[in-house]
């Protein structure tokens, strides 16, 4: 009798042992049965030169972006000369580990050649260059780049539509002309327009609710909105704002993404502040899975080691769900618990 108990208890301890050490979902593993792609935005140079980088990407997330390699300046530095170096590369790491990749970005007003704005180019001129641009960029990925962010950052604080290089050069009609161009190139593709600032409530993201529901009265190809959602600890949107935002772009007949979201930290960031970000992420994944046209949610990068925010907010960082060393934080935690809820939740449904 005390053999048999003693053999039970030895049983249950080495498998309470198995199980604790057993090593957790990934997110990429809990994302379908939740209904969503969980994405991010790629550094090609540090994928092709951290191979501990390449490893977190390939088995946490099924959805991945360029941050730069598909950029106008990086894609044709010299007016007709094409270089698809880091692109392909990208193209290519995100089809061997059976990720979806989004095109970024066709039209945006930074991050453009010198030869391009200092070309003095008249207006037929530079609508020829942006279609031949769509058009070939577009045309290479046929088939393999299943999304574009068409179009970004177009519409200003205020809600009105900026005064860009694009802009001034066509005319405002850049925007309709340019989802116009992607979707010959690609009638498959899913085109996306993609703005920071707009996911709740407020002047910008009226704005963009205006510019694309006056797209879509014009009969232009766009298919989806994508929220930026660069955020702090506290400027980060209420999330019935953000659904209520996704519900009114959804009767428009547009899907919706979160597509580049981090929440900045004061550095060294802290307990409360991690706890405190967790929350963010975790609300506003909730947000999104409670409106089905949103499609996925991606960070704009997968781990600390390589987020943009340090050099461009001196101070702040550790703005994403992995540390620098790769290990999850509280944030990437909050995130699989709210996907391991939601696909319980649409399993119980089905059943």
């Amino acid at each position: 009798m005390r053999l048999g108990r003693s053999l039970a208890l030895i049983v249950f301890a080495l498998t309470l042992a198995a199980t604790s050490s057993a090593p957790a979902a990934t997110l990429r593993s809990l994302a379908p049965a939740a209904g969503i792609r969980v994405g991010a935005a790629v550094d090609v140079e540090a994928l092709e030169a951290d191979p501990a980088y390449a490893r977190l990407l390939a088995r946490e997330f099924n959805l991945v972006t360029p941050e730069n390699a598909m950029k106008f300046a990086v894609v044709q530095p010299e007016r007709d000369r094409y270089d698809f170096t880091q692109a392909d590369a990208l193209v290519a790491f995100a089809e061997a580990h059976g990720m979806q990749v989004n095109g970024h970005v066709l039209v945006w007003d930074r991050q453009l050649p010198d030869w391009l704005t200092q070309g003095g180019f008249s207006r037929d001129e530079l609508m020829a260059i942006l279609r031949e641009h769509i058009r070939t960029l577009v045309t290479r990925y046929r088939g393999r780049v299943a999304s574009w962010d068409v179009a970004a950052e177009a519409v200003g604080e205020d809600g009105k539509l900026r005064d860009t290089f694009w802009s001034h050069g066509i005319g405002p009609d850049y925007l309709a002309l340019a989802f116009r161009w992607a979707h010959e190139a690609d009638p498959q593709a899913r085109l996306r327009y993609n703005d920071y600032g707009g996911e709740g409530a407020g002047a910008k993201s009226d704005g963009i609710y205006r510019l694309v529901a006056d797209l879509r009265q014009q009969d232009v190809p766009i298919d989806a909105v994508g929220l930026q959602m660069h955020v702090g600890l506290d400027d980060a949107p209420r999330a019935d704002d953000v659904r209520i935002n996704m519900k009114r772009l959804a009767a428009l007949g547009l899907q919706t993404d979160i597509t580049e979201m981090d929440v900045m930290l004061p550095l060294p960031a802290r307990g409360t502040a991690l706890r405190r970000q967790a929350r963010v992420y975790g609300a506003m994944l909730q947000a999104c899975l409670a409106v089905p046209q949103c499609r996925s949610f991606s960070t704009w990068g997968a781990s600390d080691a390589h987020s943009w925010i340090p050099e461009y907010f001196p101070g702040q960082g550790a703005a994403l769900l992995f540390a620098a060393d790769g290990r999850p934080k509280p944030a990437c935690e909050s995130v699989r618990g709210v996907l391991r809820r939601a696909g319980a939740d649409k399993r119980r449904r089905v059943e």
